[in-house]
């Protein structure tokens, strides 16, 4: 019993199947793949595979303390906030206590503000930048199972006369 047959490997496998596309971008290859979806075609056989990964880490902003401390607050105070109606709601009294909720949300952003500072100081010196990473492929192909890679590199190929008829101006008798 193959992998594709039970569903998906419960391990990391490399792909299997022979290349029908390639393309620069995912977009493109989603919508290679999409465009045999479309046509009836067995999506199950095709994978896209990302190939030359990077890690790709784009700096967004240099940190400071006013920076770190207000992102400290910040959940700190919506932490403080969830605890402080938690404990208003076993509260005595009728209705919302707001004793519980103001405590918990200035308790919850002292405690945010002392974390933040702590995890910044001892890190301060290694980095002091904000940044988001991504992983990237330098292209991507599109891989199907061989009893369908044919009718797939077929499909394809007209998808792609189809996009360069559309780009390339008229010609002219």
């Amino acid at each position: 019993m193959s992998a594709r047959q039970g569903g998906q490997p419960k391990l990391p496998t490399p792909p299997s199947g022979w290349p029908i596309g390639c393309y620069p971008t995912y977009e493109e290859a989603q919508r290679a793949v999409d465009y045999l979806a479309g046509d009836d075609f067995p999506i199950s056989d095709v994978t896209i595979v990302g190939v030359d990964l990077m890690l790709v880490e784009r700096v967004m902003a240099k940190l400071t303390w006013g920076k770190v401390l207000a992102a400290g607050a910040v959940p700190g105070a919506w932490f403080g906030l969830l605890m402080g109606l938690l404990l208003s709601l076993f509260s005595e009294g009728e209705g919302l206590v707001y004793g519980p909720i103001v405590f918990g949300i200035a308790a919850g952003t002292v405690f945010g503000i002392v974390l933040a500072a702590a995890n910044f100081g001892m890190t301060k010196s290694k980095r002091s930048f904000s940044s988001t990473s991504q992983l990237v492929a330098g292209r991507y192909d599109v891989l199907c199972l061989p009893r369908n890679a044919e009718r797939g590199r077929d499909l394809l190929a007209r998808l792609a006369l189809g996009q360069s008829n559309q780009s390339a101006p008229p010609s002219t008798p």
